[in-house]
């Protein structure tokens, strides 16, 4: 049972450099909010900060310069407003996503949808260590899920249909990777350079390059910081459900077997995560 210890200790409360203030951290699952929640949150930064607010690098607001003899009635103001503390320390930190299938062209994933199921799944869980968790709706990564403890893209695999490519080129001009080229009048795909972002099916003006395989690509392990690290490649999932299954998993096993005060990617051996690996692929494989 996690014990409350009340609102001043809670991750989403930082001491500021003149200790006589703290920094409230809220909670934005994929940095979303509404339009009264954010007239909300402006109502909040003026009666308990200092009349301003700062948007973070992880998609979330901070009011800063609260005094903690107010942090009481701000958390319930917070709360009211569906927008409550969030979490900074060793915890299950803001979940972030980028725009996904709303609104980006270039998004394979519903990225908004799968941010608020690990949200509502995971936020605030105390860890050993720090997990960042993000999501792209492609490969372009704007999100860095390389670069987090668990990051998540959307991918899909391209299918030409044989027999009725043009050999317009249009799609080896968008192709950024340079994977495909125009053989005999026909398109050719190179899958050991394709990165499986999608692009060339979406530049096609013929509609003749289909999504055969839309999935996501889980990652463990990276971080940002003064030495960034990527990511490793953990295993690939067909639905979103499984993927929230997936992370569940992998936090799991973090909670149950990392040691505090080393950062996620420098245990990632120690952790043995080839076994990890190997096993998650056989609990996946027996759910089929």
């Amino acid at each position: 049972m996690k014990i409350d210890f009340g609102v001043h200790m809670r991750g989403g409360v930082i001491t500021e450099r003149d200790a006589n203030f703290c920094t409230v951290r809220i909670r934005l699952p994929a940095g979303i909010a509404t339009v009264e929640q954010m007239r909300g949150i402006t109502r909040i930064a003026k009666k308990y900060g200092h009349g301003f607010v700062h948007c973070t690098s992880r998609q979330t607001i901070e009011i800063p310069h609260v005094s903690p003899s107010k942090l009481k009635t701000l958390e319930k103001a917070l709360a009211k407003n569906g927008t409550p503390i969030g979490s900074e320390r060793d915890e299950i930190v803001n979940v972030i996503a980028c725009p996904g299938i709303e609104r980006c062209k270039f998004a394979n994933i519903d990225t908004a949808s799968l941010a608020h199921k690990i949200d509502q799944k995971l936020f605030g869980k105390e860890m050993p260590v720090k997990i960042r968790i993000a999501i792209s709706g492609c490969p372009n990564a704007c999100t860095s899920p390389m670069l987090n403890e668990i990051g998540i893209i959307g991918r899909i695999r391209p299918l030409r249909i044989t027999g009725q490519c043009t050999g317009c080129g249009t799609c080896v001009k968008y192709c950024k990777e340079n994977a495909i080229i125009i053989r005999n009048g026909i398109s050719v795909l190179n899958e050991a350079t394709c990165v499986q972002c999608g692009v060339c099916v979406q530049s096609c003006p013929f509609d003749l390059l289909k999504a055969e395989h839309r999935h996501y690509l889980i990652l463990v392990g990276g971080r940002r910081g003064r030495h960034p690290h990527i990511a490793r490649e953990l295993i690939t999932i067909d639905n979103e459900d499984m993927v929230v299954f997936v992370v569940e998993k992998i936090v799991n096993w973090v909670y149950r077997r990392a040691w505090s005060g080393r950062l996620l990617s420098e245990q990632m051996d120690d952790l043995q995560f080839e076994t990890f690996r190997e096993d998650i692929k056989q609990q996946i494989a027996a759910k089929k």
